[in-house]
């Protein structure tokens, strides 16, 4: 059986290379990058069979990836291996297009099974947190990320550059848009969301999974 060819993300080098060493012998690994921008190019650059992306990621996060991958890459499957066991978490990745799902911690344990399983056309969530996850999501009803699903694309972007400290100048000039554009997309956030500050925001995006403390 031909391997999958098979493209990394995540932001922490060591992890990389643990993921490498995990697949090296039954994947061909066609690139690791470290940022959810390098990966959507390099993904519709090299079109793997699969991507192995975390949630939390800079510049773009692995949810908004999927959402961009999907459309422009079906046959792409992705499997996100993360730190949030949370149903929330999970219902979102599905979502997005997900067709597997674990956790860092037991990735050593996981990876190639999710992988052999995802490749074959079926769906794998870690055991870790399988076991309770239709309870959650029953209990969740629609999910509480739903207010950020209705921001626009354009405006999570933002939302998560400026959480990343990135200025309103380096915004613009990294989606292609105006000073002015980022400003008003800005605002337009914070008053959906009912935010007052960009500490706020920041905050918010924490909260979210959207950036990460670390």
């Amino acid at each position: 059986m031909k391997k999958p060819r098979v493209l990394v993300a995540d932001d922490h080098p060591f992890v990389l290379e643990g993921f490498k060493k995990l697949l090296e012998e039954e994947c061909e690994l066609v690139g690791c990058v470290e940022d959810g921008r390098a990966l959507v190019e390099a993904a519709l650059r090299l079109t793997p069979n699969l991507i192995i992306l975390d949630i939390s990621m800079p510049k773009l996060n692995g949810i908004e990836v999927a959402k961009k991958l999907r459309k422009q890459l079906p046959d792409t499957k992705l499997i996100f291996v993360t730190i949030h066991a949370d149903a929330a978490y999970v219902n979102e990745a599905f979502r997005a297009g997900a067709s597997g799902y674990l956790l860092k911690r037991s990735a050593a344990m996981e990876l190639l099974q999710a992988v052999q399983a995802v490749m074959n056309g079926n769906f794998y969530i870690t055991p870790i947190i399988s076991k309770d996850l239709v309870t959650a999501l029953l209990k969740l009803g629609p999910s509480r990320l739903t207010t950020l699903d209705d921001l626009t694309t354009k405006q999570r972007e933002i939302l998560q550059l400026v959480a990343e400290g990135f200025s309103a100048k380096a915004i613009a000039e990294q989606l292609g848009v105006s000073h002015r554009t980022v400003e008003f997309h800005k605002a337009k956030i914070m008053e959906q969301l009912d935010l007052h500050t960009t500490a706020d925001l920041v905050k918010y995006a924490i909260a979210q999974g959207i950036v990460t403390t670390s």
